[in-house]
């Protein structure tokens, strides 16, 4: 990509997950503002979940206005089970159903990510299917008791003590924390963050 004459200016993080921050880190990369888009996040009716996910993650990116020249990022991480998007569970008690549905079953973790500068937008999303072992009711209980499913979709972790759940998973590690390194690290190249004085 062509640059302009004063190169790209500041990246943002559009998030206010730490998860994406530190995984940010992992690529050497320090965000010069985090801000938390304020979006309706609500699926459409009938909407598929990577479609979904793809969509939120675009209308985050969209949503904020940056200084010409910077660099924005903006992922979502939506959590599947069929067509069923888990989302960030409201209460406690819609996270012990959330884990009840995933008990001893697999599903797919679906993170898009969408990097915007100026007017232009490089997506991609990135799909991994995870498998959660059978959980007894005092699997469930003992790990809603330490406050971990707040905010998450699925109302799990892979990182944190659910991380004792998760027996398997085929595809990216770091995509079911929130960011697909890899592919994050292509589409700020692609925006020109490697070009960054």
């Amino acid at each position: 990509m062509t640059q302009d004459a004063q190169g790209p200016g500041r990246l943002v993080l559009g998030s206010a997950s730490p998860r994406r921050l530190e995984l940010l880190a992992q690529l050497g990369l320090v965000p010069d503002a985090v801000i938390s888009p304020d979006i309706d996040e609500a699926p459409e009716p009938g909407e598929r979940p990577r479609p979904y996910c793809q969509r939120i993650a675009r209308q985050k990116a969209e949503s904020l206005a940056p200084d010409p020249g910077d660099i924005v990022l903006c992922a979502d991480t939506t959590v599947a089970v069929g067509r069923r998007i888990l989302g960030k569970p409201e209460d406690r008690d819609e996270a012990r159903a959330f884990l009840q549905l995933l008990s001893g079953r697999r599903h797919t973790v679906i993170t898009a990510v969408a990097v915007r500068r100026g007017s232009r937008i490089w997506e991609r999303d990135v799909v991994t299917a995870v498998r959660m072992r059978r959980l007894s009711d005092a699997d469930i209980t003992a790990y809603l008791e330490t406050g971990d499913w707040h905010g998450k979709a699925g109302a799990y972790a892979i990182q944190g003590p659910a991380a004792a759940f998760i027996p398997w998973i085929q595809g990216s590690y770091s995509a079911v924390m929130g960011l697909p390194l890899a592919e994050t690290a292509t589409l700020l190249a692609a925006a020109g963050l490697g070009h960054r004085p």
